[in-house]
């Protein structure tokens, strides 16, 4: 099988390897839905040490960091390199109506999950209106 040079791709990922290295920290990719009552939070954090990962709230801020080291040896010699290493950073602004307080966090498979909990006072309720005729409940 022969073997091509094709120097607009081989600048492609110089470009792309360069401007990595200078990012720091990382983006991770997450997805973020409501499933009932709660708040589902899955960031890609692949390859991440379990003991590097750290999840905190700070007010109305939930930041989620990580780092991940290249697995090289000594004298070793990079002849592709697409996965990127070093230290991950994504924040959230949270709304008045997440319980802070009860917010959880699993890491399984490379997937961090967080599992952030609506509020009491924050959930849909009915309401009882009353006149001086009759009641009737409307939904809030």
């Amino acid at each position: 099988m022969g073997m091509t040079f094709d120097p607009i791709s081989q600048l492609d990922r110089f470009a792309a390897s360069v401007l990595d290295s200078v990012r720091s920290p990382r983006l991770m990719p997450v997805d973020l839905f409501r499933d009932g009552e709660r708040y589902v939070l899955h960031a890609d954090l692949p390859g991440a040490d379990p003991g590097s990962i750290d999840v905190d709230v700070d007010g109305t801020q939930l930041s989620i960091r990580a780092q991940r080291t290249a697995d090289t040896g000594e004298g070793s010699r990079w002849l592709a390199r697409e996965r990127s290493s070093g230290s991950f950073l994504r924040q959230f602004t949270l709304g008045d109506g997440v319980d802070v307080d009860h917010i959880s966090a699993s890491y399984e498979n490379g997937v961090l999950t967080v599992v952030i909990p609506v509020s009491e006072r924050a959930k849909p309720r009915r309401i009882t209106v009353e006149s001086s005729s009759h009641r009737e409940e409307i939904a809030a």
